[in-house]
């Protein structure tokens, strides 16, 4: 169990349950814990922009678990920095549903639960959205990222400790380069593992579809930087684990399976 705040556990749930947000499926202020009452285990997602690719990548592998994650009975809210039309894109392209997507266009819950801001380093005559983008880009160089770069690079290495994520006979389009077929992979490495450069063409088809739709999912770049958190709770609201983001390509304690602290 990661247990970085274990003893605010308490308030952390008392912030969340007092918060209201826009949902993303109605346009309305609503609640975040609305319908929340009374499951088994609910699991919140702060996240970051939701142009980030960790999001998009956090958002495929909860539809990848979907079946084991509903079977626990595990209820999912989420909040991620945007507006309600980068929330509508998002949902669109990773099939995550708009009923549990609220967006926060100042990252204002991030502030209140303490979240890592990220680099901040001033650069005078520079706006604050220049401002952001140099310091995310010194971040994608793993400054003040921490694992960021074994991230990527990992992502073209292969992983024998994570699990296969292109199907052999599943077509991976949407990116610069030609469909590739899952099959390809196997040439690479093999099969029932991640194999090498499966993660990374993954990854690159997110990249394509956020820089081709980038305004709307990034319609203020102010807080390019910003990392999120994961918390789950059980039914009585107490938290029983944590991840604070430390850096970009950092949304889970164990990024060979990110969704593992669930033990499904």
């Amino acid at each position: 169990m990661n247990t970085q705040t274990r003893s605010n556990s308490p308030d952390i749930y008392s912030v969340l349950s007092q918060v209201q947000r826009l949902r993303v499926s109605d346009g309305e202020m609503k609640p975040f814990l609305t319908d929340c009452a009374n499951n088994s285990q609910l699991l919140v997602l702060i996240w970051s922009q939701l142009g980030d690719f960790d999001n998009l990548e956090y958002a495929w592998w909860l539809g990848r678990e979907k079946e084991k994650l509903e079977a626990k009975g595990i209820t999912i809210r989420a909040i991620g920095i945007g507006d309600r039309n980068s929330g509508i894109k998002f949902c669109e392209y990773t099939g995550f549903p708009q009923e549990w997507l609220f967006v926060d266009s100042q990252a204002e819950i991030h502030q209140t639960l303490g979240l890592y801001p990220g680099l901040s380093m001033q650069f005078p005559l520079l706006s604050t959205s220049q401002k952001a983008w140099l310091n995310l880009i010194l971040m994608c160089a793993g400054i003040a990222s921490p694992g960021t770069l074994r991230e990527v690079f990992r992502g073209y290495k292969g992983d024998k400790k994570a699990p296969q994520l292109i199907a052999d006979a599943e077509v991976v389009k949407g990116t610069p380069l030609p469909p590739i077929k899952g099959a390809f992979f196997k040439f690479a490495g093999g099969n029932g593992f991640q194999r090498p450069f499966e993660l990374a063409t993954l990854r690159l088809r997110n990249m394509t579809e956020v820089l081709s739709n980038w305004n709307t999912y990034v319609p203020d770049s102010s807080y390019l930087t910003q990392r999120g958190g994961t918390f789950l709770f059980d039914s009585q609201g107490n938290l029983i684990y944590e991840h604070r983001d430390r850096g970009i390509l950092g949304f889970a304690e164990n990024m060979s399976n990110p969704l593992s602290f669930l033990d499904i």
